[in-house]
Formats: structure tokens, C-alpha cells, sequence
């Protein structure tokens, strides 16, 4: 009797952030002049369109952030860590083309984990609708022309 092998199942929902997130000063500098402030329950965010040169290497990128004001070390790091958890377990409603960076409260610290995940994912509907609004509209193409 051949039995199939079972997939592992820690492997099927593993996915990373590594390629997308946001690591320079610079890129946060730009983000940060390129957006407005949004707010929401527990954080607030910035979406901003990324730069053609940039958005076809890497894709869509995400920024953490957790000042001194947020506590000490342990507290920020457990802040990010948790943050980390619920942007890797819906890397793909990041939006196409832009620069998403979250700021959060002090709050996300003893709020229930499927609350903040929650609300990780309102916030990423409600900047994949923004990117829509924002990316320039695409010229329809006439019948028998090439670009």
C-alpha cells in the first residue's frame, strides 16, 4: 500500500517579509513626504506610491516602527515582533506598487492577538482600495496599435 506523503503543515502558511519591507532611512523619509497620516484603533499608517525604478525590482513594502516612547527594548521589540506575525500572515493584501508603514500604540501590547490581526488586515483592504485610487489610470488601447 502506497500511502501519499502529508504535507507539512507548518510549511504551507510559512511565508516571509524579508523581500518586503522597508530598510533605509531614506525610503521612509520618502514615504513619509509622499503620504498622509491615517488612523485606526490601535496604530496609525502611511501609504505611498513607490518609484517605478523601485516597484519593479522589489514590489510592495512594509515599514515597522516602535519609538523609545513605546517602553523599553523588550516591550518595542515584542511591539514589532507581534506586528511582524500578523503583516507575514497576509503579505498578500499588500498593495501593488506602494509603501505601507505602520506606527503602532502602545496598545498592541496586551491587545488580543486576533484583534490586531484583524485590524492589520482592515488596514491593508483599506490601502489596497487607496493604492487603487491613487495609481494613474492606465490610456485604453485603440484596435490595431502597438505601444
Amino acid at each position: 500500500m502506497n500511502i501519499p506523503p502529508q504535507p507539512d503543515k507548518r510549511q504551507s502558511f510559512k511565508r516571509s517579509l524579508t523581500g518586503a519591507r522597508l530598510r533605509k532611512h531614506a525610503d521612509y523619509q520618502r514615504a513619509y513626504a509622499a503620504s498622509r497620516k491615517r488612523q485606526s484603533a490601535s496604530m496609525s499608517w502611511f501609504l505611498a506610491p513607490q518609484p517605478a525604478a523601485i516597484e519593479t525590482l522589489t514590489g510592495p513594502r512594509v515599514g515597522l516602527t516602535a519609538g523609545k516612547v513605546m517602553g523599553k527594548a523588550h516591550e518595542r521589540n515584542r511591539i514589532k515582533r507581534r506586528m511582524r506575525e500578523a503583516l507575514r500572515r497576509h503579505v498578500d493584501l499588500l498593495p501593488q506598487g506602494c509603501d505601507l508603514i505602520l506606527h503602532p500604540r502602545r496598545t498592541v501590547l496586551t491587545v488580543d492577538f486576533r484583534k490586531l490581526e484583524a485590524e492589520v488586515v482592515r488596514i491593508l483592504q483599506q490601502a489596497k482600495t487607496e493604492a487603487a485610487r491613487l495609481a494613474p489610470p492606465t490610456p485604453p488601447q485603440v484596435a490595431g496599435t502597438t505601444p
